[in-house]
């Protein structure tokens, strides 16, 4: 397992830009922006994180601008906490079978989420190529939030 990255939504990207590359010193690493889903990611760096950033994409704080006016309180733009995983099915079932609600189930062989006893939202990624979509995963049903 390895970490990648933490994730904070954002109501103003320019000014949160401003914020984290001007004054904190992080730097730009990688910016999408997803006319059809409307958001914008950002992934910044630590200065002396950015060439482990750019070779493996970790690790890196995930700026997220939804384009609408949505506001955020009660801790929603606090995103999640992400690791790469080399069997995403593997950890989930480990996850599982240690007591813990998989909320979204990696369905697509790629992504998933769980909370921590705190409510942290934390998603695991499959490292490479998404993994064959199997049972019992592909089936499950989304359950709570993540």
């Amino acid at each position: 397992m390895r970490y990648l990255h933490t994730m904070v939504r954002v109501a103003n990207l320019e000014e949160s830009l401003k914020f984290y590359c001007e004054k904190l010193g992080l730097q730009l690493v990688h910016r999408k922006d997803y006319d059809k889903g409307s958001f914008t990611l950002v992934y910044l760096a630590a200065p002396e994180d950015v060439d482990s950033a750019r070779q493996h994409k970790a690790p890196t704080l995930e700026l997220t601008y939804n384009w609408d006016s949505e506001s955020y309180s009660g801790g929603r733009n606090f995103g999640h906490l992400a690791y790469g995983v080399n069997d995403i099915y593997a950890v989930c079932q480990r996850m599982m079978d240690a007591g813990v609600t998989i909320n979204r189930p990696p369905r697509d062989g790629h992504m998933a989420f769980f909370r921590s006893p705190d409510g942290i939202s934390i998603e695991l990624l499959q490292n490479g190529e998404p993994l064959e979509p199997r049972e019992p995963w592909k089936s499950m049903e989304n359950s709570g939030e993540w």
